[in-house]
């Protein structure tokens, strides 16, 4: 076997490890505190993000290897960064709240809105994994490689950081597709955080990235089209 080959089979390992617990993670913070497995909501959630994300990692892992490396780091370079990253976990409240609001019936989400949710999810995913095709340098972590460069077409041609549309509207869907309308106010507490991310990665991008500057100029929206 070649480094490649060997680089592959660690990358593949460390895949499957993150998945598997991802999946146990998710399941455990929404039955446990639902107190039963009768919660029809999470099962359809668990299905509409984890099976498109099983056919991502599987996609990355056979033509971009490089960059699914790039989404397994976690360790930020930059100090505000790591800050931010930590106070994110908040985002945590917003996927336990609607099992214990299941548990309790504090909301009554109609099924068509909680499906209605579910499609606005996939599409997000789908978003998602756009931006990924066009960004092979979309790493989780803010940071900036040597032979990276500045990306405009795609989404990138709409907004600056299209990999955060997509997220926000994910993660904003979630709690209504989970079944619970107390759950959105937690997950809104993610919004401040987000925003100085962005702000604080654009630092980075026009320190960093040669031609960050320019592409500023071009694509004025940040997030989301004609407001920021």
């Amino acid at each position: 076997m070649n480094d490649q080959q060997l680089t592959r089979q660690a990358l593949l390992k460390m895949v499957i490890v993150r998945f598997g617990l991802g999946i146990i993670g998710l399941g455990a913070m929404f039955f446990l505190p639902a107190g039963s497995l009768a919660y029809w909501q999470a099962w359809v959630w668990l299905a509409v993000v984890c099976v498109p994300m099983l056919f991502v990692l599987v996609y990355l892992l056979k033509n971009d290897p490089a960059l699914l490396e790039r989404r397994m780091r976690t360790r930020e370079k930059e100090q505000q960064q790591g800050l931010l990253v930590k106070l994110g976990w908040v985002w945590l409240l917003g996927l336990l709240l609607p099992g214990f609001d299941h548990r309790f019936g504090w909301s009554q989400v109609p099924t068509t809105v909680v499906l209605a949710a579910d499609a606005l999810v996939l599409v997000a995913y789908l978003g998602f994994f756009r931006v990924l095709r066009e960004n092979s340098y979309a790493s989780r972590v803010v940071e900036v490689d040597q032979q990276q460069k500045v990306i405009s077409s795609g989404p990138y041609a709409v907004v600056r950081h299209p990999m955060y549309s997509a997220i926000s509207v994910l993660w904003g869907f979630t709690p209504l597709a989970l079944g619970s309308y107390w759950a959105i106010i937690a997950g809104a507490l993610i919004v401040p955080i987000l925003v100085a991310r962005i702000l604080n990665e654009e630092q980075v991008l026009l320190r960093d990235l040669a031609g960050y500057q320019e592409y500023t100029k071009r694509v004025t929206y940040r997030l989301v089209p004609g407001v920021w």
